[in-house]
């Protein structure tokens, strides 16, 4: 972070606070991570409230504290007080931001946001210095921390913003202030929290309306809505850049995953390579490179107790049904020596729609070229009830035992194995870590 003092930071978070005459060149809002000279923004969690550590912060050397209500027994003049300390760390991000003398892109999508990323930050960095967003740090908290962190040396900073609800993403935005911004695809994920399917395109169309002046707005045009987001993103005075399947650079593309979605993300990443005028076809050779993340699509092989091999594909991050279709076909299209076996957990954040994506899913697998079927969960019963009975299929009512099941009586040399679920509520990553635990 760039140096703050304590004087411009109480302007920065409009507080009226009087404070000592102090600089800052680091925020933190983990009290156990505290030092001497940090900023500790105190905020109320789920399970935390940071209020009730800022006394420890203080005695660690912290020089600040930015709360919503004066602590007692804490000198007054160590206290930013604000009404919102959430929004007080968004300003504060977005001050740093406006510092930066790189280009800014900004992310946004239903599915894929943080592979993307990671690509187009693997992509340009043959062309500069890049930061971007640590991990899926996409959130309320996590886009002000990704902005506070900015490496101010960068040329470029990658910012990516995901959104379960109208108004977030024009919030985060608003910080973030981008040179670029992308949206990547729609899909009706979080689709509970809103009316239609349509609000979902309007929510993903607020990167458009803090883009910088003359800004660029790269959109997927076979993506849902797509003529949507280009009207927003003209309404918001954006040059307007397409990507798809029959508009992309015309390149040699050689990537280690053939899946279509590999391909989109690909697309998307050339399409600002070449809105920024680098060189094109140096990317598509350095793509080929470029290797899938932990929990999103990465392939282990691993050793089975009596001998052999099998193959398992850790998508287990997302379990939102367009990923879950994606990631299904991907495997039905992939030749193979052994069986397909798919191992789903159920998907959150549907609503009333969940019986009917659940069937949907069923269907997909009912037509694919996938061997095995394992539920996890109730909702997957949905599922499981659409396949025809010769497709071999197990359920479990949750995670535990899986991986004894899986590597002690189900699988043979030369399997392939698919584990997919929405990530908190099934826990499907916990299977992975285990099977990765078993086969080293």
């Amino acid at each position: 972070m760039q140096k703050i003092n304590s004087q411009k930071l109480c302007e920065v978070v409009h507080s009226s606070s009087k404070v000592i005459d102090t600089d800052i060149v680091n925020v933190v809002t983990d009290s156990r991570i505290a030092k001497e000279g940090d900023l500790f923004i105190a905020i109320k969690g789920e399970k935390n409230d940071g209020h009730l550590f800022v006394a420890d912060v203080l005695a660690k050397g912290a020089n600040l504290v930015v709360v919503d209500h004066l602590i007692e027994d804490v000198p007054e003049n160590r206290q930013i007080v604000v009404s919102d300390t959430i929004k007080a760390y968004g300003q504060i991000g977005a001050y740093n931001r406006s510092l930066f003398k790189g280009v800014v892109i900004g992310l946004t999508g239903s599915a894929g946001k943080t592979t993307t990323k990671e690509e187009i930050k693997f992509a340009l960095s043959k062309f500069g210095k890049v930061y971007a967003t640590s991990g899926n740090f996409n959130n309320h908290i996590g886009v002000p921390a990704t902005l506070c962190n900015m490496d101010m040396s960068a040329d470029y900073a990658v910012v990516e913003m995901g959104m379960s609800a109208k108004g977030e993403i024009e919030n985060l935005v608003s910080y973030v202030e981008p040179d670029v911004a992308i949206i990547t695809n729609v899909y009706p994920m979080h689709i509970e929290f809103f009316p239609n399917f349509e609000g979902i395109a309007e929510a993903k169309a607020e990167i458009f309306k803090h883009l910088k002046k003359g800004g660029l707005a790269i959109i997927n045009e076979d993506t849902n809505f797509a003529s949507l987001l280009e009207k927003r993103a003209l309404e918001n005075g954006a040059k307007v850049v397409k990507f798809g399947k029959e508009n992309h650079p015309n390149v040699e593309l050689d990537l280690q995953d053939k899946g279509e979605h590999n391909y989109y993300n690909a697309w998307c990443v050339l399409a600002l390579i070449k809105a920024l005028g680098l060189d094109v076809n140096a990317t598509a050779e350095h793509l080929a490179n470029f290797g899938a993340l932990p929990g999103r699509g990465a392939k282990h092989i691993l050793e089975l107790p009596g001998g052999g091999t099998y193959t398992l594909i850790d998508d287990s991050y997302s379990g939102q049904p367009e990923a879950m279709k994606i990631a299904i076909e991907t495997l039905s299209n992939t030749p193979a020596k052994g069986r397909k076996i798919v191992v789903l957990g159920k998907m959150a954040e549907l609503g009333n729609t969940s019986k009917a994506r659940h069937e949907e899913i069923g269907k997909v697998l009912a037509q694919s070229t996938i061997d095995i079927v394992i539920g996890v969960c109730p909702e997957m019963k949905d599922m499981l009830a659409q396949l025809p009975k010769e497709k071999e299929q197990y359920y479990f009512e949750n995670k535990d035992g899986l991986d004894d099941f899986l590597v002690n009586k189900l699988l043979q040399n030369n399997d392939i194995v698919l584990i997919k679920g929405a990530r908190y509520s099934s826990k499907m990553y916990q299977v992975t870590d285990a099977l990765l635990e078993k086969g080293k």
